[in-house]
């Protein structure tokens, strides 16, 4: 797996340091955002600073986006393999769950169309429906049937 991730960093023109593979493997093994805080409850013995550059050259190389939908602060999701460095093309719904505070991409769930006026130009364009994940919702029912 080391060789492959070596691989994935080289071909987003990323240097494959030790830090740099760790993180990338933790975002893989995630099936929903992460904070920097999750990255150093995950890495202990890491900077927050080196986590931080970690998560911002990911981004800046197409490897991750971001997206902010709480007050708990920005999360990371890993971005299609089509995004190109600085130019994030994985257009998608991200959904946060207002009871476990989990966000997920939504990649099937494409952003609209949006019609600018003349001379407006787009520089980000996000969406985030907020509601109850479908774990949340099985916890409570299972809650309610008992």
């Amino acid at each position: 797996m080391s060789k492959e991730l070596e691989d994935m960093l080289i071909a987003k023109q990323v240097k494959p340091t030790a830090i740099r593979l760790l993180a990338l493997e933790y975002l893989l093994n995630q099936t929903v955002a992460v904070t920097i805080n999750d990255l150093e409850k995950a890495f202990p013995q890491s900077d927050k600073v080196t986590l931080y550059r970690t998560l911002k050259t990911f981004e800046e190389q197409g490897i991750v986006h971001n997206i902010n939908a709480d007050a708990d602060g920005t999360k990371y999701a890993l971005c299609e393999e089509s995004c190109k460095p600085g130019e994030y093309l994985d257009l998608h719904v991200h959904f946060y769950c207002t009871n476990c505070k989990e966000l997920l991409c939504l990649p099937k769930t494409q952003l609209p169309q949006v019609a600018l006026p003349d001379n407006f130009q787009l520089s980000e364009l996000g969406l985030v429906a907020r509601g109850i994940c479908d774990t949340c919702t099985k916890n409570a029912s299972e809650l309610h049937d008992s």
